[in-house]
């Protein structure tokens, strides 16, 4: 039984379109509730778009966490991090997928469809999904920087992605 249930923004391009419904049936079977944001077919698309989905979805709090597939994982977590308070991470193993949450504050985890199988995905949005930030001082700390970055590099204000860990 969860203890609070999270909305769940997922999206993928068309690399990743076919293993995104596993991804939301695992969300729904958590006991969470997933927001699909495209794309609906395997046809071209552009991944950045949909790593804009869903990094505007977290920051302006309609989602707590995401999930976004493209082909390797890559490419969507490249353009996913160029959000400010969006800390994306691809992940292919169950140790980084709760650890990126626990010691890095990660809100959104990429997978690549052409690397992990439908089950192993499974497992990866299990451990992800589980997973809360430790906020020890050493990772606060360590986050906190991360932030800086954001204030020191960018120009956006604060959004509510940067409130999750508070």
């Amino acid at each position: 039984m969860i203890k609070h249930r999270m909305k769940i923004a997922v999206a993928a391009d068309h690399a990743g379109f076919p293993l995104k419904q596993r991804v939301i049936e695992e969300v729904r079977k958590l006991g969470h509730e997933p927001s699909d944001l495209g794309t609906h077919s395997t046809d071209p698309v552009d991944y950045p778009d949909y790593a804009r989905a869903v990094a505007e979805a977290v920051r302006a709090g309609r989602a707590d966490r995401a999930v976004l597939v493209c082909g390797s994982g890559a490419g969507a977590c490249v353009a996913a991090n160029k959000f400010r308070g969006i800390r994306a991470a691809t992940c292919h193993d169950t140790f980084s997928a709760h650890q990126g949450v626990e010691d890095d504050g990660m809100n959104v985890m990429c997978l690549g469809a052409r690397v992990v199988g439908p089950e192993l995905a499974a497992e990866l949005v299990r451990s992800y999904l589980n997973a809360k930030f430790s906020n020890l001082d050493r990772h606060r700390r360590r986050v906190d920087k991360i932030e800086q970055f954001e204030v020191e590099f960018g120009s956006e204000p604060p959004t509510a992605a940067t409130q999750i860990l508070r």
